[in-house]
């Protein structure tokens, strides 16, 4: 099964073979990822439980490919993956209703940490993914192939009355600017609004909201002054529909890729993806087996998933923060 943006929650059960067989099956051996796995799926087979995660309808993509494979090797744990966007996510995490909180953006210091410590919420932060944020129009545009960051604020501001595009740029036609993005929960709107606006939640209220992205290509699609922005991953599944925007975050047009949010040019939309995971959790065998898991398969669950891999040294970090962490 897999998950979606537009699902709000996703349960996952999926029994097949264990890992080992399955390799064997595939003829494959040999590698560091092959030998690692079989360990894991031979240590754990006997795994039972329930692992619970929420957040990000960006990141949630990414855990319910990573939560597939492992319940294939481990039947008889069983994943649920919700997705109230990154703020709701850190809700239920620091209420301590949740195991993992999927997140697009950092936990929030000066709201989301104190709630935590409050409810006595001890948890440890993974990078497993890199993403960039991509800015979309419709098919028809073909005036606005590259937008500059000030114009994006222009339109975007919180105090902007823009409504026509020929008001972002003089050469640009007559046309009614529509808009679509994420609502106020989505960590896709803090990183953005942070990143175009200069400050976390700053924008203009008269768009239409929503924490289901593809209510924003539906938004934006048919629409010729169409405007909306959610994660890359989505738009490469929505390539059929929609165009991606050039950004000039400075230094030219960059289109945003694999590649050029690997190697850090597409500037300022390029992001980091978080798991939070509590500490009590990864107490949990099913839950430690599960963590690593993923840790491990990163850079193939990113590929799955269509995010973007993490960097040789990102990959460390986070498996030096997981063995601190169940150590």
């Amino acid at each position: 099964m897999v998950i979606r943006p537009q699902s709000r929650v996703v349960l996952l059960v999926v029994a097949a073979g264990l890992l080992a067989s399955a390799v064997a099956a595939c003829g494959r051996s040999g590698s560091a990822a092959d030998v690692t796995n079989a360990a894991i799926s031979n240590a754990s087979s006997s795994l039972s439980g329930r692992i619970e995660a929420d957040g990000s309808s960006t990141v949630g993509p990414f855990v319910t490919a990573a939560a597939e494979d492992f319940q294939a090797h481990n039947p008889g744990v069983q994943v649920t993956v919700g997705i109230s966007g990154t703020g709701g996510g850190f809700e239920r995490f620091c209420a301590g209703e949740t195991d993992l909180s999927d997140a697009s953006r950092p936990i929030k210091e000066d709201e989301e940490v104190p709630v935590c410590k409050e409810n006595g919420i001890e948890y440890t932060e993974f990078q497993v993914a890199n993403d960039g944020i991509a800015v979309v129009i419709d098919k028809e545009n073909d005036w606005a192939t590259c937008l500059t960051v000030e114009q994006l604020a222009r339109i975007w501001g919180p105090d902007s009355t823009v409504d026509n595009w020929n008001q972002v740029d003089p050469s640009f036609p007559d046309q009614k600017l529509s808009l679509a993005g994420p609502g106020t929960d989505s960590g896709t709107f803090d990183f953005f609004t942070g990143a175009v606006n200069g400050e976390e939640g700053a924008s203009r209220t008269d768009y239409q909201a929503t924490e289901d992205d593809n209510v924003i290509v539906q938004a934006v699609e048919g629409d010729k002054g169409g405007l909306g922005y959610f994660g890359l991953s989505y738009f490469e599944q929505n390539k059929a529909n929609l165009k991606d925007v050039q950004v000039d975050g400075g230094s030219g047009c960059v289109t945003p890729s694999t590649e050029t949010v690997q190697d850090g040019s597409y500037t300022p939309l390029s992001r980091p993806l978080f798991i939070y995971v509590k500490n009590t959790s990864l107490q949990k065998r099913e839950v430690k087996a599960f963590v690593q898991y993923l840790l491990d398969n990163q850079q193939t669950i990113a590929e799955t998933a269509l995010f973007v891999p993490l960097t040789d040294e990102q990959a460390q970090k986070s498996n030096s923060d997981f063995g601190a962490a169940t150590s």
